[in-house]
């Protein structure tokens, strides 16, 4: 009978990360990044989900942008899975 050893477990390739370990590294900018979590009726989600979809955005983006436009400065945002910087247009606050 052929006897066949068995190696230890194998290791991952790549470390475990934490979420906000992943949050923070998608992004490539000079200011650190922080997740928001909020809760929204299920109803405005699938709305905000499909028209983001049948546009071809990712749903993050345009949240941000709201964001930028209700209360941050001209900004311009790039994830690592995009090829090209996306200015995110902010009017001016008065």
């Amino acid at each position: 009978m052929k006897r066949i050893t068995i190696g230890g477990k194998p290791t991952a390739k790549n470390p475990t990360t934490t979420p906000d370990d992943w949050v923070s590294n998608r992004f490539v900018e000079e200011e650190p990044i922080k997740r928001l979590t909020i809760d929204i009726p299920l109803s405005l989600h699938q709305r905000v989900k499909s028209q983001c979809a049948l546009q071809g955005e990712n749903m993050a983006d345009v949240v941000r942008e709201f964001l930028f436009d209700r209360f941050g400065e001209k900004r311009t945002v790039r994830t690592r899975s995009q090829d090209s910087l996306a200015p995110l247009a902010v009017p001016e606050m008065t």
